[in-house]
């Protein structure tokens, strides 16, 4: 009888045990998941941060090209004479 006892408490004790092995391996499974996610989203970060460094080259660029054109338009204003809109080295 005692015999018994001990079985189905050991047989018990096997089920929980079992039970909470697969609870764990349920977790740990969508811990991976959830990780690989992470490590897609941190390889997009880094794309968008080289995307951006590439931006930041083309926009300092153009706003250099921007300084150029507006002191040639300020030389242009300059060398005209009339307020018509002729050079001032042209004959009316």
């Amino acid at each position: 009888m005692v015999k018994w006892i001990v079985i189905g408490v050991l047989v018990l004790a096997l089920i929980i045990l079992v039970a909470a092995v697969f609870s764990v391996l349920n977790r740990l499974t969508r811990l991976d998941r959830a990780a690989r996610r992470l490590q897609r989203r941190q390889a997009e970060a880094t794309k968008l941060q080289q995307d951006a460094l590439v931006l930041e080259d083309t926009v300092a660029g153009l706003q250099q090209r921007a300084e150029t054109m507006q002191a040639q338009l300020a030389i242009i204003k300059a060398g005209r004479g009339a307020s018509d809109g002729k050079h001032s080295l042209q004959k009316a």
